[in-house]
């Protein structure tokens, strides 16, 4: 009798938590979009309503790269602490670019290829700046003192780029100076493409 009685009131007082929650988000949702600053409207095509520029959104190519000259001023100061949440964030950034662009580029293909193949050059270009500032972040661990940290960031780049591009060969010399790894690449006076049997 008393499980039959409580299991309204359970009900009830669930319906008031979401009720409230949910009375509440819309307020969010507004503070959140005025505090945002309008973009600018490209004064020489008025009926284009794109932003001319997304330089004050985080997510957007502009955003990493204002990270990694962030990075780049810190490791200039020697600040490395500084310079690794920098280059952390602007991977983070980097990373969520390229994966949003694959999911466009996904969407569009077979429907129209110019938007598909745009979002796939510009997924391409946001993993290779996401593996340019993972290869930075392992050397400021490295300069840290730090080669657990910079170790498994050094295998994914060679992973992304392949040992036989210039930055997975980069990550692999650093493995290789760090002792994870003991045969060098590519092998002196070999093109490293041959294997020994």
């Amino acid at each position: 009798m008393k499980i039959a009685a409580t299991a309204p009131l359970i009900g009830l007082s669930s319906f008031t938590v979401i009720a409230i929650l949910s009375l509440l988000s819309p307020t969010n949702a507004q503070v959140q979009l005025y505090s945002q600053k309008a973009q600018p409207i490209d004064p020489n095509a008025p009926n284009n309503l794109r932003p001319a520029t997304q330089n004050n959104s985080l997510l957007s190519i502009e955003g990493g790269d204002r990270l990694m000259k962030e990075a780049e001023a810190a490791v200039s100061a020697q600040n490395y602490t500084l310079a690794a949440k920098k280059l952390q964030e602007a991977r983070q950034v980097y990373n969520q670019l390229s994966n949003f662009y694959q999911e466009l580029n996904s969407s569009f293909s077979g429907i129209d290829l110019r938007v598909s193949d745009s979002q796939r050059q510009k997924a391409l270009l946001t993993a290779q700046k996401r593996d340019e500032a993972t290869y930075q972040l392992a050397l400021v661990h490295r300069a840290l003192n730090q080669p657990e940290l910079a170790v498994p960031l050094l295998i994914q780049i060679v992973k992304s780029q392949n040992p036989t591009r210039d930055l997975g060969k980069k990550a692999y010399q650093q493995l290789f100076e760090l002792g994870f790894v003991d045969t060098p690449y590519p092998r002196q006076g070999g093109s490293g493409s041959t294997s020994q049997k």
